[in-house]
């Protein structure tokens, strides 16, 4: 079998005089077709470990709550591959309206990542997975901030480039603009098609390297190429809620990643690439179960903390659940959320701060920010990972 016959190929072109060479994907799936037999052992892991996070799911007391962290959690993730310096609790800060320790822009990047997340997922509850919706994700993720003047929710009508300050000296040029919209067609296609045998986290792998070689867009590709891995799982009941991202598997593996990429471009080496991505898979969905089990024990822990104290049991057990969903927040907050009055809400913060559950961080003496800072190490865990 020649692999190579998979790769796309290269266009000739010119700007100011000067040739560079852009690449256009073959369409999918890969021909000749993908060596299933390579990939079925690590699939069949991946595919168990996937299983068993969607199993433990549902053993959150309020999965709501934890998802509202948890995604917080992967735009964080997902911004920084992209550059960004947001922590967890600079983005919490600014949805506190209070000023991050970054610069704004950084955080607005990860707010506009979750708003995108969450409205996709909404979307998918009534519209298929399609064109029209990544565009529409596309526009809430550029809304704001940095690539806000990069065409939001519209597919690029000049070229663009990875690396470098031109195409004549880029690292990978995607295809040309008259190409895009050509290629998405194919992509959607495929995306659909029920005649395709292959098991869905397969697809979902071909189709993210797909979407990142024709990069169909100015700015966002990475974050919005990440996003739909999560969204093709979900849309297809695959995962019943949206708990596997693989960014920071990716950001830690960066220069992995960019060479599988690569590889399945230059050399259609397409089984390399799922070998690295059901890894990811598997090594995600692990750490997730991980974390919902240590996110489970410390709910449980503190909420026993609270209920063998002898003063304020009610209203701390009422401020307490709220920091399930808030673990940045304050007075003002607290009252508007627990419907009690001042002086109760004060007495429980008191109440939870002699528990250890609580944490001060502000150092203020008005407008106070109060932290529930043991649920947040966990969710941070990894987070602040360098990998140059």
């Amino acid at each position: 079998m020649n692999l190579k016959e998979r790769a796309g190929k290269f266009q000739k072109a010119t700007v100011a005089g000067e040739a560079y060479f852009t690449y256009i994907p073959n369409p999918l799936p890969p021909i000749p077709p993908l060596e299933m037999e390579k990939i079925y052992p690590l699939f069949e892991k991946a595919s168990v470990a996937l299983g068993r996070l969607d199993s433990i799911s549902h053993m959150l007391p309020d999965s709501h709550l934890f998802l509202y962290m948890y995604i917080r959690k992967e735009a964080v993730f997902s911004s920084q591959i992209e550059g960004t310096q947001s922590s967890l609790s600079d983005l919490l800060m600014y949805e506190n309206d209070e000023t991050p320790t970054v610069p704004v822009q950084d955080v607005m990047e990860v707010s506009n990542y979750v708003r995108a997340m969450e409205y996709g997922l909404d979307r998918l509850k009534t519209l298929p997975l399609s064109l029209r919706l990544i565009r529409e994700i596309h526009e809430i993720l550029l809304h704001h901030g940095r690539g806000s003047g990069k065409q939001p929710g519209e597919f690029r009508r000049s070229q663009n480039w990875i690396g470098g300050t031109r195409p004549g000296n880029a690292k990978f040029v995607p295809p040309p603009p008259e190409q895009v919209l050509d290629l998405l067609s194919d992509l959607e296609k495929f995306l659909h098609d029920e005649t395709q045998t292959l098991p869905l986290l397969v697809k979902a792998a071909l189709i993210h390297v797909q979407f990142e070689t024709i990069h169909p867009f100015l700015d966002g590709n990475g974050r919005l190429g990440r996003l739909l891995i999560t969204f093709i799982l979900c849309s297809d009941k695959l995962l019943s809620k949206p708990l596997l991202y693989l960014s920071l598997y990716f950001k830690v593996h960066r220069q992995a990643y960019y060479d599988h990429l690569q590889a399945v471009r230059e050399s259609g080496d397409w089984e390399g690439w799922l070998q690295f991505f059901l890894e990811g898979v598997l090594e995600t969905a692990t750490q997730a179960v991980e974390t919902i089990q240590k996110v489970v024990r410390q709910f449980e822990n503190d909420q026993q903390k609270i209920e063998t104290h002898p003063q304020n049991i009610r209203a701390s057990l009422i401020v307490f659940h709220s920091l399930k969903k808030y673990p940045v927040t304050d007075l003002r907050k607290i009252v508007e959320l627990c419907k009690i009055s001042k002086p109760t809400a004060s007495k429980a913060i008191k109440n939870l701060e002699e528990l250890n559950i609580l944490e001060e961080i502000s150092g203020k003496e008005r407008g106070r920010l109060y932290c529930y800072t043991q649920y947040l190490d966990i969710l941070n865990e990894g987070i602040n990972i360098d990998n140059g």
